[in-house]
């Protein structure tokens, strides 16, 4: 049987190779990296496994715990994707994030959150807020799950990559008022954080990218369209967190943060113009330029270059979250 090419109306919007939506709300993710099992590598010496967080919302996060006989400190990751695409199971998220636990020496709970534009934003940061409230709970009921034993939870950072780094500044800046005792947030990673913005940066303007490129700017913009609220523009707080009309970040209860910029990415400048705000705020921001790198390198690339650039990344994580 064939299906009619046009029964869910026009396309509207398209990321090619990503995600196709049509008229009707109809959204096509297509499988450009596979899903995979929790299973790795036993050389590794990291345990994997997945747990349900809100069967309702069908929130999930995969564990990543290293073999060892210390207690370790927690990442609370969220992966990238524009907010529109990606999966705690994706296999390149899972080839790195075993590597970061294992290296870093620390337990990973990687985070599947609701996407848009079926779920437009606040909803991923709702999902992220909802984690760490489960993860709250984990800690003071003192239910044996098989990670916890191992745990510090004393010494929890949020992080994530591109999207996924948004949501962990924005899920910190929620949590900034809140009671989390037990459990003991110390700062943030944000890698190569997707922020965005009306006015375009110099790097968004001239750094040109290869035709495989992760992000280019006319994705950047698709994503924030399906991503923002109906009738956002890019100076929404969400995606400018330095425009005109977003909480003064002097006002904001925020940790320490590392964030990871590459140098070939076009949200270089973004990326740098947020350090220096949260700086001028006098937050405690670090950062590092990982040079001739492209945006999400420690995922998608396996240049020898790139390699050497995550091994160098991992080992800067490490180096936050050991102080």
């Amino acid at each position: 049987m064939h299906r009619d090419p046009n029964e869910h109306g026009s396309l509207i919007e398209e990321i090619e190779g990503l995600i196709k939506v049509h008229k009707d709300g109809h959204v096509e993710r297509l499988q450009i990296v596979p899903c995979v099992t929790t299973a790795l590598p036993p050389e590794l010496g990291v345990n994997s496994g997945d747990t349900e967080i809100d069967k309702f919302t069908n929130i999930w996060a995969r564990f990543y715990v290293p073999v060892c006989h210390k207690k370790l400190p927690l990442i609370v990751y969220f992966h990238g994707g524009g907010f529109c695409v990606g999966s705690a199971a994706w296999s390149c998220y899972h080839e790195f994030l075993s590597k970061l636990a294992t290296r870093a020496e620390c337990i990973i709970m990687s985070v599947n959150y609701r996407l848009a534009p079926e779920n437009p934003l606040p909803a991923a940061y709702e999902d992220g807020f909802k984690a760490f409230m489960w993860l709250k709970q984990a800690a003071l009921s003192g239910t044996g799950y098989w990670w916890s034993k191992k745990c510090n939870f004393s010494r929890i950072f949020l992080a994530g990559d591109s999207a996924g780094a948004n949501i962990a500044h924005n899920v910190a800046t929620r949590l900034g008022s809140n009671i989390l005792k037990p459990l003991t947030l110390k700062g943030t990673i944000l890698i190569q954080p997707f922020f965005g913005g009306e006015a375009r940066t110099n790097s968004e303007k001239h750094l040109t990218q290869p035709p495989r490129s992760a992000l280019n700017l006319a994705a950047s913009d698709t994503y924030w369209r399906l991503a923002l609220p109906c009738g956002s523009n890019r100076d929404h707080p969400w995606c400018n967190p330095t425009a005109k009309g977003s909480i003064k970040l002097e006002d904001l209860r925020l940790l320490p943060s590392m964030v990871c910029i590459s140098e070939m990415d076009i949200l270089k400048d973004r990326n740098l113009d947020f350090c220096g705000a949260l700086a001028r705020a006098g937050k405690r921001v670090e950062h590092v330029m990982y040079k001739g790198v492209g945006h999400a390198f420690q995922i998608l690339s396996k240049s020898q270059l790139s390699q050497t650039r995550t091994s160098e990344m991992i080992a800067h994580i490490k180096a936050f979250i050991s102080r």
